[in-house]
């Protein structure tokens, strides 16, 4: 079945076929907001906010109209839109991406120094898209992580598709100058004698 055709039969009554759409979304949102909550030392809320969006969900779900976004988009929406509710409650805490926990694990017979490094590089990356503003992680989050095309992120960031180029655009390039110092090599000369 497909989310319309669920939601047609939701909309009919057969309530029950709710936790279907929530089981297809229920990952990708708690990522979403774990991203947004990790450098805020609040990702341990990151579960109650994602049970929260999907109840925002529910309640709203009759004014859900296909014509204007995807349910994922509209999904995405209540999600960033909860996340950054809870934040201005508390205004002294950042949006961040800080350790998302999405670290790649090596394989059994990588040699610890490669593990080490590749962890490195992962914690910088993070770093560099924790010192982005927020439109733009939520960008790149949205893009890199969650796989959306331009539409989407567009949607759900209230913004048109040129601007979302225009903050990945400018995401990427802070994250690449972010991480020059540590990308180029130092060259060595040979010492004489």
């Amino acid at each position: 079945m497909t989310d319309s055709q669920l939601i047609r039969e939701i909309k009919d009554g057969n309530v029950q076929l709710y936790n279907e759409l929530m089981r297809r979304y229920e990952r990708k949102i708690l990522a979403f907001i774990f991203h947004m909550l990790k450098s805020t030392a609040m990702e341990g809320i990151a579960e109650d906010l994602c049970n929260e969006t999907f109840y925002k969900a529910y309640r709203s779900l009759h004014s859900f109209r296909e014509i204007e976004a995807s349910f994922s988009t509209w999904l995405y929406t209540i999600a960033r839109n909860t996340v950054l509710s809870e934040l201005r409650k508390n205004k002294s805490v950042q949006v961040s991406l800080e350790q998302s926990g999405l670290t790649p694990h090596a394989s059994l017979d990588a040699m610890p120094e490669q593990t080490m490094l590749r962890n490195e590089k992962v914690s910088m990356v993070r770093e560099a898209i924790n010192s982005l503003p927020e439109k733009q992680r939520s960008a790149l989050i949205l893009r890199e992580y969650d796989q959306m095309d331009y539409q989407e992120i567009a949607n759900i960031l209230g913004q048109t598709v040129s601007s979302v180029k225009s903050l990945l655009f400018r995401a990427r390039a802070s994250v690449k100058l972010h991480l020059d110092p540590y990308i180029s090599e130092p060259i060595f000369e040979e010492s004489k004698g």
